[in-house]
């Protein structure tokens, strides 16, 4: 593929990755987000984090099926910040409408400039929500799923890569392997006793993670002669 045509591409698949957030951000607006909102939303913005997570992932091993498939390459990185975006949505939902935040006052303290008031209402809050975090174990392996999502946002720019070297970063940007299964292990701990929802999940992320291997042993074995 051209580097025009994935010029033109990327801005569509830029957009088609946003179609989830307006798509709450609607579903808000028009109040047809169900009987308890903040759930939803949670629910929403969790799973499009992990697929966007997962779609990044499956780049790789999808576009050794074939040399003419390598244009995908210069898609994953864009997929990966929003799963990142996602993953923010995600802890952001959390933070402001689960931990018992006072966000409708918050918000009138922000346009009457009365930041003090945020000041408060967060030192009031946060005791809940580290003890929140130390009690739930989804939620901590929630969070370090985060961090390593958080760490590798920041260090995607090209000149973060060459300031750190090659080798460096992507050892680093290996350990987004670590945070979909951190993702993953987030999703079943959190759903109730019985409920399987999340094995899709858990299946994509398992081939992605035996892709790899995979490939490398097909790449090592000797080809095989076909007698004349």
């Amino acid at each position: 593929m051209s580097n025009r045509t994935i010029k033109i591409l990327k801005p569509f698949v830029f957009l088609l990755a946003l179609v989830p957030f307006f798509g709450i951000v609607w579903s808000f607006h028009e109040d047809t987000l169900g009987a308890d909102p903040v759930q939803t939303i949670t629910h929403w913005t969790g799973d499009w984090a992990l697929w966007m997570l997962l779609i990044s992932l499956a780049i790789t091993p999808v576009r050794r099926l074939s040399p003419k498939l390598a244009w995908l390459v210069r898609l994953r990185r864009m997929l990966g910040l929003f799963a990142f975006f996602y993953a923010s949505l995600h802890l952001l939902t959390y933070v402001l409408l689960f931990s018992g935040f006072d966000l409708p006052g918050a918000l009138d303290a922000l346009r009457q400039g009365q930041f003090h008031v945020l000041r408060e209402d967060w030192i009031a809050v946060w005791p809940t929500m580290v003890e929140d975090v130390a009690k739930r174990r989804f939620i901590q392996v929630g969070l370090l799923s985060y961090v390593i999502l958080l760490a590798l946002a920041l260090t995607s720019p090209q000149w973060i890569m060459r300031k750190m070297g090659g080798k460096p970063w992507q050892t680093l940007h290996r350990t987004v392997y670590i945070a979909a299964v951190f993702g993953v292990i987030h999703y079943w701990w959190l759903v109730k006793k019985g409920v399987l929802s999340p094995w899709k999940d858990s299946a994509v992320l398992l081939v992605l993670l035996l892709a790899r291997p995979a490939y490398q042993w097909l790449k090592k074995k000797p080809a095989v002669r076909v007698a004349a």
